[in-house]
């Protein structure tokens, strides 16, 4: 069940849109995965789910990425190449920051707000595991849990910090930092998921991201390149988040979204994923300073 005040902040947003939102927030979406090309092909894995006779999509834009038809999540941990770290569980929309950071072999990069992973693993594997990658994570649990997807998909030269990445010394330059911001997940909603959502709560979410942006800046390379991303279709987290950036030097990259991707109206040069059945509600800006 959606809260009224979501629902009333999305009317109010998106009035013309707000039907479809609302729509594909009750939706159960459908199974994605990608890839780990470190560790098998998407081709023999396309092969695969051939002989098994599972009905699968390829994602145009991100050769790694599966949609698959009729099976549930349960059904692909059951896979050996899932217990082999060869196959990892991700929402279409989580992949297309890494895909927008577009890393490179010998780049320093930061992932700020880096567990349980997702996003991490995925920065690896495009890089072939050549990037330098550090990845932040303060909570303990989270932590464990991410180090323990690093080891399971093979990033093996992942430097795994359990700190909060707001501590690092300013002295630290990245060429590369991927910024996926602790949000309220109201793109995230679907069938059955428990809905946490309030004033207090938001606000308490965009005084974080602000303060984790304004930090991205100072760690960043003059030249280089940052991706700031939520899993929210909330302004107050998204557009206002990257105005605030600007103000404070951050220079705007526009990006296209992917042909396919459902989108929302959003700041010009930015992507607002529409949710559906296939997407979450996800926002992703690209900057550099």
């Amino acid at each position: 069940m959606i809260p009224e005040t979501l629902l009333s902040r999305i009317k109010s947003v998106y009035p013309e849109h707000a039907a479809a939102i609302e729509a594909g927030l009750q939706v159960r979406r459908f199974v994605t995965l990608r890839v780990n090309r470190l560790k098998l092909s998407a081709e023999d894995f396309a092969q695969t789910l051939t002989r098994w006779r599972i009905g699968f999509e390829r994602i145009a834009y991100d050769g790694d990425a599966f949609l698959l038809r009729d099976v549930r999540e349960d059904a692909v941990m059951q896979m050996p190449e899932y217990a082999d770290g060869a196959l990892y569980l991700q929402s279409l929309s989580s992949m297309l920051p890494p895909l927008f950071l577009a890393p490179q072999m010998g780049e320093n990069i930061l992932d700020m707000t880096a567990a349980p992973g997702s996003k991490t693993t995925q920065l690896y594997a495009l890089s072939l595991g050549k990037a330098l990658i550090t990845a932040c994570e303060r909570d303990a649990g989270r932590f464990e849990r991410l180090q323990y997807n690093l080891e399971k998909q093979g990033a093996t030269r992942v430097n795994a910090l359990r700190t909060d990445a707001l501590q690092l010394s300013d002295f630290l330059r990245f060429d590369k930092i991927l910024l996926d911001a602790p949000c309220t997940g109201t793109g995230t909603i679907e069938e059955g998921s428990r809905v946490r959502f309030s004033e207090e709560y938001l606000a308490k979410c965009v005084k974080l991201q602000k303060k984790l942006i304004e930090k991205s800046l100072r760690l960043l390379k003059t030249g280089g390149t940052l991706v700031y991303s939520t899993c929210s279709i909330l302004p107050e987290e998204n557009e206002e988040v990257v105005r605030h950036a600007e103000k404070l030097g951050g220079k705007l990259v526009p990006v296209t979204a992917p042909a396919g991707v459902p989108q929302l109206p959003a700041m010009d040069g930015t992507i607002c994923v529409c949710p559906n059945e296939r997407y979450e509600g996800f926002f992703l800006a690209k900057l550099t300073k």
